[in-house]
């Protein structure tokens, strides 16, 4: 039996992306507000983070639950306001970022030769604040293509890590691959008056960062069962699928790095973090 051939990306350069990175997006109000650390830490991104110019950007957003894997096949991302009872000047930012079609159909043939049947293509959809908002911190001329995937909250951390694992080729062909997502993300418990941070919500954190560190991926994949407190810090799984998908794409050998840590509202984590994957 003949495999099928995937094609590959037309190169701009010779180009390639070896890591791969998880960003807490918390707030919506990280558009805007000046004294959040993570505001700071997105802005100094090319400076301070990563340097390299991608030829095209992947996010995976916990904002963008399908059915199926999902990809925006668009020309120009327009900005979904997707967040309510926020300050009006919010409602008015914008990150016109180009499509990427081809890397649209680049991940849909990916995934399908990993044995995923059925990846949907939107035609209509742009980037929701998972996507923008950062995006928009780290690359502010909105002029590389972004394309969005979408998660499954009805699958598992396994199956999320599994997709990673069969984008982990887009990195050959200096694809930026962001999983955008919260490494917390329990809006019931947030603490708007408190100063200090809830104990159940840095116990997971700490967990989470020892044990990626660590490299006790297979852990991080069985979260629910490992993690202490994992129900408290994120009863919906969508903002920490991400994580997964960015942790596959790195290989199975990589070495993950804390590259932020903050805290907003007592139980919001801002904890972000790079898989280094060696040639």
């Amino acid at each position: 039996m003949m495999r099928q051939k995937i094609p590959v990306i037309a190169a701009k350069s010779r180009l390639s992306v070896m890591d791969t990175f998880f960003i807490s997006h918390g707030s919506p109000t990280l558009s805007i507000d000046e004294s959040l650390p993570a505001r700071g830490f997105l802005q100094a991104w090319q400076a301070k983070v990563f340097s390299q110019r991608p030829n095209s950007i992947l996010v995976i957003s916990a904002h963008w639950d399908t059915d199926f894997p999902s990809v925006n096949v668009v020309q120009r991302n327009d900005t979904i306001h997707d967040f309510y009872g926020f300050p009006k000047q919010m409602y008015d930012l914008k990150y016109p970022a180009p499509g990427a079609p081809e890397l649209a159909k680049r991940v849909k043939d990916l995934l399908k030769a990993s044995g995923i049947k059925h990846v949907n293509e939107d035609r209509k959809r742009g980037l929701d604040h998972g996507a923008w908002v950062p995006l928009m911190l780290m690359y502010p001329e909105a002029d590389i293509p972004v394309c969005q995937l979408s998660v499954q909250m009805h699958h598992t951390g396994t199956y999320h890590y599994n997709i990673g694992k069969a984008l982990a080729p887009l990195k050959e062909e200096g694809v930026l691959i962001i999983g955008s997502g919260s490494a917390t993300h329990n809006l019931r418990a947030l603490q708007f008056e408190s100063s200090s941070i809830s104990s159940w919500a840095l116990e997971f954190d700490n967990w989470l960062k020892d044990a990626l560190l660590e490299g006790r991926y297979e852990d991080v994949n069985h979260y629910e069962q490992k993690a202490p407190h994992a129900k408290k810090a994120h009863p919906w799984p969508e903002h920490i699928y991400p994580l997964h998908v960015a942790m596959g794409a790195a290989a199975a050998n990589a070495k993950a790095e804390l590259i932020h840590s903050s805290w907003h509202y007592g139980a919001l984590s801002y904890s972000s973090y790079r898989f280094k994957t060696s040639r």
